[in-house]
């Protein structure tokens, strides 16, 4: 059976992995509409986004669009990798609860 990834188990990270995975690979999420999708404030978005970057799982980019600052979000490799072993883990549960063991 998979292990489950800690970091990727919180409900709201978890969430913002899900919407980066439905992302074909490298394209980014402005922070604004991640923030609309994960029904998240500023401030608690912010602090799932720092974790899931501390462990290597996102890439964060700022820039500015003419004045404006625009912050982007992409899932790296390593946190596409992660996603896909939670996934595993949590189809293990799924698919081992059966009727009988209830």
């Amino acid at each position: 059976m998979a292990e489950p990834d800690e970091i990727v188990h919180q409900s709201t990270r978890l969430r913002l992995m899900s919407v980066l995975n439905a992302l074909p690979a490298g394209e980014a999420l402005e922070f604004k509409r991640l923030k609309a999708i994960a029904q998240a404030t500023d401030g608690n978005l912010g602090a799932h986004l720092a974790t899931l970057e501390k462990a290597g799982y996102v890439e964060i980019e700022k820039d500015f669009v003419g004045k404006r600052p625009r912050t982007r979000v992409r899932l790296s490799r390593v946190g596409r990798n992660a996603y896909e072993r939670h996934l595993r883990y949590l189809r293990d549960i799924i698919e081992g609860a059966t009727p009988d063991q209830a």
